[in-house]
């Protein structure tokens, strides 16, 4: 009886050691993915982009992991936009960002929001097509307006976003970015 004993709490640590380390690494590993706002614009969901740029995000290792089609507002593209309220371009940007629908995605993964951008290459799409043709704005881009897909800059800026349209809570923020 007594050597069952011993050998109870000897056992003890090992399993409780093992069972740290596994809570640990799957602790570890779900805070290593980053979640990032992506947005296909009016001109990429008019002009039928949304398959080919959704294979790409698949492609790519990413997950969607919340995503809406929406008719944005001139208020909800003012106050998503603010920033760039008092710049020459403001008002034709909330034209076109009223023009038609767009699809809203949270995406997730590891460096989700470097990779993202990455992905969707320069915001001025006749750039995008010089130096990185294989971007999605080089493949669907208009210019630097119409470069049918938005991509949060920073950490900051996506968790914003993110909670922009799919935080009801949140819907009164004014987000800091510097994309287009």
């Amino acid at each position: 009886m007594a050597l069952r004993f011993a050998n109870h709490f000897e056992q003890k640590p090992i399993f409780l050691c093992l069972l740290v380390f596994l809570c640990g690494a799957s602790a570890n590993i779900d805070t290593t993915k980053e979640k990032t706002l992506a947005m296909v614009k009016p001109d990429g969901v008019h002009g039928k982009y949304v398959d080919v740029i959704k294979k790409s995000i698949f492609d790519s290792g990413f997950s969607i992991i919340h995503e809406i089609e929406l008719q944005l507002d001139e208020n909800t593209v003012k106050t998503f936009y603010a920033e760039h309220s008092s710049k020459s371009f403001f008002s034709s940007l909330v034209q076109y960002m009223t023009s038609g629908p767009v699809l809203i995605m949270v995406l997730e993964k590891e460096n989700a929001i470097a990779d993202w951008r990455a992905l969707i290459g320069p915001t001025d799409a006749n750039l995008a097509r010089t130096t990185h043709p294989r971007s999605i704005r080089a493949f669907c881009g208009i210019d630097s307006q119409r470069n049918c897909v938005h991509g949060s800059d920073s950490l900051q800026s996506a968790a914003k976003e993110i909670s922009f349209f799919f935080d009801k809570s949140s819907s009164g923020f004014v987000s800091r970015h510097d994309e287009l």
